[in-house]
This record gives C-alpha cells, structure tokens and sequence, in this order.
C-alpha cells in the first residue's frame, strides 16, 4: 500500500512539474514578442511622424531652405556677361569716358611736336597771350601746324590770325622756307581739329580763312 501511494505521488508530483515547465516556457514566449513588438511600434512612430523625429516631440518637420542660382546666371557668364543682367550697360558706365591721347586730339606735347618750334615761340614771344593758347606745334612736311585751345568757331579770330603770323615768321627767317605753309587749328571737337586762320603758300600774306567762309 504504501509503496502505490509513493508511486501516486510521484506521478502527480511529475506532473505538476511538467505543468510548470510548460507554463515557464509560455511566460517566456510572451516576454519574447514584447520585446519585439514594443522596438517595432516605435520604429512605426519614427515613419510615421512627419519630421522622422520622435512622434511624441510634436515637432513638425520642414524642408531646408536653399536659395536656388538663377538658371541664367552661368549661361550668362559664359556668353560675357559676368553681371548676368543681359548686357545692359549701367548709367554710370556710360558717363566714363575714355582718356583720350593727347597725340590723338594735340592737347599736349607728344612723339610729333616740332621742339624747336616750341623753344622759339616760348622764347620769341614769352608774353604774347596769344601764344599762351598754343597746346602743340608740329611740322608735317613743309607744313607747319600750331595747335591751340581756342573754340572751332573763332575764325580768323585776332588770336588766331596772331599766331598764323608768327608761325609765317618762324618758317620764313628761323627756318628759310621760301613757300611758307601754316595752318592755325583749334581744340579737338567732333569735327577733330578744325583751321582757324591759314598761309596757303607764297601769294598769301593775311592769314585769313577764306574756306569755310567764316560768318
């Protein structure tokens, strides 16, 4: 008898730990998949929330902002416009005028002055006002061209016709030309240097400018 209890005993004994073990590896089995649904619910939080933040921030997300290059920028540059602005020329750029050469307008010394000229003009007549308004003189030729800063409307103006006298003088005692040719001429001017007064060879002796016809 008793050794049937002993054996009733461990069977139910058996049992209840076999029931045990079943119930430990249920309990494990849960523990498993919440620890892998509760990582997989907040990765769903991360995609769905708009700023691939935490769902919970509250944070909205946007977008950075970049300033995008006009499209017509480097197609500009590569055509020779650095500006980009189509090739309009600013104001101010037209105002600037380029330096002109003084050999270009004989508003000064330059490679063609006659020095010599120069020195007996200054020395001749140091104090004739008129000789103050020469800018260059310059021998072309047998021609000689006294430059000046007079306006292109002072024809056979006294000035003028002053200094076509001394030019007549210079060719004629300091350099012997027999056929003395001189030409007065004014400032430069859209119409370049225009004749003021002239001596046109050996018959003409007033230095008046009989063309144009002066008015």
């Amino acid at each position: 008898m008793n050794r049937g209890r002993s054996l009733a005993r461990s069977r139910r004994g058996g049992q209840h730990r076999r029931r045990k073990s079943g119930r430990r590896r249920v309990l494990e089995y849960v523990a498993g998949l919440a620890a892998v649904a509760v990582p997989a619910v907040a990765i769903g939080a991360v995609f769905a929330s708009p700023g691939g933040g935490s769902a919970a921030s509250g944070a909205e997300w946007a977008p950075p902002s970049v300033a995008a290059a006009p499209a017509t920028t480097g197609a500009a540059q590569a055509m020779g416009d650095p500006a980009g602005d189509g090739g309009k020329v600013s104001t101010a750029s037209k105002r600037v005028k380029k330096a002109r050469d003084p050999a270009d307008t004989a508003s000064g010394p330059s490679k063609h002055t006659d020095t010599k000229a120069v020195t007996y003009f200054k020395q001749r007549w140091a104090k004739d006002k008129a000789v103050k308004r020469i800018t260059d003189i310059r021998t072309v030729g047998k021609y000689l061209r006294i430059y000046t800063n007079l306006p292109e409307n002072a024809h056979n103006s006294k000035s003028a016709i002053d200094l076509c006298k001394r030019g007549l003088e210079y060719l004629s005692k300091e350099v012997g030309e027999q056929s003395p040719v001189v030409f007065v001429q004014a400032q430069f001017g859209q119409n370049g240097n225009p004749v003021l007064a002239n001596v046109i060879g050996p018959g003409d002796h007033s230095c008046r400018l009989s063309a144009p016809d002066p008015k």
